[in-house]
């Protein structure tokens, strides 16, 4: 359904995004370029997400928790390269339901995570678009020059770890689209995570000192872990019951009589932005206590091998993945 009070573009950009910009490099959104300066011992590190509604992000979801999805998604590649974020480039190409309180939403909710994450916006676009809603930024920050860490590094012998808890983005999706039955405070809770996953930028230090190869976990645990073993040239041997839930995943779990099955299902369906990565096992303990100091959970899921490719065991035993994750198509 068409929206009302529709802004144009320059109108949009000046009331609406001016206002976040940075005060000296987004040359205040009046010029076809921002300029950055360099920072000498630093590299500049670069990652690009676009969200599409109906297949990122649901039509019914708040225009502002959009906004902050497409942030922490960028954010979350980031974090899991080590590095620091200072701003990014935007790209809006709004439907016909985005009318200026959705526009106006769309920026409060960029607001609240630029200030959250310390970020600014340096430039962009905006469009119409007859078709579904798109959304894009170009995220920039800086590591140590050289030390940008990569999915190539793995060594046989390493460990296999990841932040946090996992399924929880598939979930989210499901209690977003009303399909599962748990406690309100559950519901909600995945929900938020679907809406507005949080990035491991308070790991970020630690993955670039420690980690031999990171990712963050976007297309499905499995599927994720699988790029390393590609790029790395290596096996990844992991155990499927240690997956780690959160509360709500473990509400919803406890209801799964297959649980071979439901661990599959949470270990692919993506959107879980965590961080999964490889490090040498005499770091583990010290792994553990960063993790520990900085209040996030940390599961090790097994070694890198000699072979090629993941291998998934469960009570033991190899299990067939038919669909280790999400891919576009």
């Amino acid at each position: 359904m068409p929206s009302i009070d529709v802004a144009g573009e320059f109108e949009t950009i000046r009331r609406l995004f001016a206002p976040l910009a940075h005060p000296e490099w987004s040359r205040g959104l009046r010029d076809d370029v921002a300029v950055l300066p360099s920072r000498p011992g630093f590299d500049l590190v670069l990652t690009k997400d676009t969200i599409v509604e109906g297949g990122h992000f649901l039509p019914t979801d708040p225009l502002d928790t959009v906004a902050q999805k497409l942030l922490r998604v960028n954010l979350s590649d980031l974090a899991a390269k080590g590095a620091e974020p200072f701003g990014y480039l935007l790209s809006c190409a709004w439907s016909e339901r985005c009318g200026w309180p959705e526009r106006e939403a769309f920026a409060q909710g960029l607001a609240r995570d630029q200030k959250a994450f310390n970020v600014a916006l340096l430039g962009g676009d905006t469009v119409v678009t007859p078709g579904p809603a798109t959304f894009s930024a170009t995220v920039m920050g800086w590591s140590p020059k050289g030390r940008t860490v990569s999915r190539g590094g793995a060594r046989p012998g390493d460990l296999v770890f990841v932040t946090g808890f996992i399924g929880d983005g598939w979930l989210g999706l499901q209690a977003a689209q009303e399909k599962l039955g748990l406690e309100p405070e559950r519901l909600a809770a995945l929900v938020d995570h679907y809406r507005t996953p949080m990035p491991r930028l308070i790991f970020a230090d630690v993955i670039r000192d420690t980690a031999t190869a990171s990712l963050d976990v976007s297309d499905g645990l499995i599927a994720d872990l699988g790029h390393i073993a590609a790029t790395s040239g290596v096996g990844i041997d992991i155990d499927l019951e240690v997956t780690p839930l959160s509360p709500a995943g473990q509400a919803w779990f406890a209801t799964r009589v297959d649980e071979e099955a439901a661990l599959q299902k949470l270990a692919t369906g993506g959107d879980d932005y965590e961080i999964a990565f490889t490090a040498s096992a005499k770091d583990e303990p010290a792994l553990r206590r960063e993790a520990e100091r900085r209040h996030i959970w940390l599961t090790c899921l097994g070694r890198v091998t000699e072979g090629r490719g993941v291998t998934v065991r469960f009570a033991g035993k190899p299990v067939e993945i038919t669909t280790p994750g999400f891919t576009h198509r």
